[in-house]
């Protein structure tokens, strides 16, 4: 089992939803040929260096993971059939110096994603918090007022 990183960017004209039926269609092309994804990054939609297929923009994904050096043929072949994706690159991660490098880079992607989860929790009590404060100094603004 070799290590690998697959950036595939899907069409921009898709709805959210479509997106990612298309990466795990990616995914299951993966881990049909044998494949263990370890983590995935996605990047977004940005813009496009050149059009392609008279399209500005893309959605960027990025698919870490192992699988036998045979099924990689199998797997950009099915790549290539699929409409919804723009373009693909396969890098392979082969010395001991690269496959450091790609720990790293699992590492990396699976800390980005980590945080937003946690993130989200304390801006949901952010925002509750401040909600509860103007009510509490509006009801002693009216009771003056009244006075």
């Amino acid at each position: 089992m070799r290590n690998y990183e697959n950036l595939v960017i899907v069409k921009p004209t898709f709805t959210a939803e479509e997106i990612q039926a298309s990466i795990k269609a990616v995914e299951e092309v993966i881990t049909s040929n044998g494949g263990e994804i370890a983590t995935t990054n996605a990047m977004g939609m940005r813009k496009l260096a050149y059009p392609i297929d008279k399209n500005e923009r893309g959605y960027y994904h990025v698919i870490y993971y192992t699988v036998a050096p045979s099924s990689i043929s199998e797997i950009e072949r099915r790549f290539r059939i699929n409409e919804d994706l723009l373009r693909f690159v396969t890098i392979k991660y082969d010395t001991n110096r690269e496959i450091i490098a790609w720990n790293q880079l699992v590492e990396k992607a699976q800390k980005a994603a980590a945080p937003k989860v946690t993130e989200e929790a304390p801006k949901a009590e952010e925002v509750t918090a401040t909600e509860e404060a103007p009510k509490a100094e509006e009801a002693p603004a009216t009771e003056a007022s009244a006075e």
